[in-house]
């Protein structure tokens, strides 16, 4: 069974290449100035050129207002977007709107309760994304490294369409999709050497454990 998978926070040449090599369905590109994975317009433009007609290119967003969104659209041109902070239902669908793009909405999950914010957002949003709620006291909403316990993904209704994210590795992830089978996983520091740094050698071990799974990815 394939599998989207995305490698998000990508910031070089090398790091987009080894994404696109192993098969990546998505290529995430950061705009957030707090996280060591922030990249201006003009470079993520310049990168994604190589994913066209390979992979989806990600925009991700923390609340962002239209002026920075703006900036985001007309120097990267997205595929799609993804917003990732506290964005309320009513404003995804005025971004979704605004720029006639695909928009993915980020929701923080610990625990079973955290699913109840499903119905507000998944007929605004065309893709969900499930990440760990952030530790107390991170300053970054993704990227913490840290997971959540999968199995609260078996009470999600079966076709919602959604990728899992947040502490996914090359030693995990095959846990992560026997018990809860999602449609798309996202991966960025579990494929990194230091904070912001994409190591070649970890995005292929990733891909190759997502294989092991039975699960080969979108190439």
């Amino acid at each position: 069974m394939a599998i989207d998978i995305k490698i998000c926070g990508l910031r070089t040449d090398a790091a987009l290449d080894a994404a696109l090599a192993n098969g990546a369905s998505h290529v995430g590109f950061i705009f957030f100035p707090k996280s060591p994975r922030h990249v201006e317009p003009a470079l993520a433009g310049r990168l994604r050129q190589a994913a066209v007609g390979r992979a989806s290119a990600v925009a991700v967003t923390v609340d962002a207002d239209d002026p920075f969104l703006d900036a985001i659209v007309r120097g990267m041109a997205p595929d799609l977007l993804q917003l990732h902070g506290n964005e309320s239902p009513a404003r995804v669908a005025e971004i979704r709107s605004r720029y006639r793009l695909p928009v993915m909405k980020a929701l923080a999950i610990s625990e079973p309760a955290d699913l109840a914010t499903i119905p507000a957002y998944r007929n605004v949003a065309d893709r969900l994304l499930f990440d760990a709620r952030p530790p107390a006291g991170a300053s970054l909403p993704g990227g913490n490294g840290a997971a959540f316990d999968w199995r609260i993904l078996a009470d999600v209704e079966r076709g919602l369409d959604y990728m899992l994210s947040g502490g996914l590795d090359a030693g995990n992830v095959r846990e992560a999709l026997a018990l809860a089978d999602p449609p798309g996983i996202d991966v960025s520091s579990g494929v990194e050497s230091a904070p912001g740094h994409k190591d070649p050698a970890l995005v292929a071990a990733f891909f190759r454990a997502v294989r092991a799974a039975g699960k080969h990815g979108a190439a």
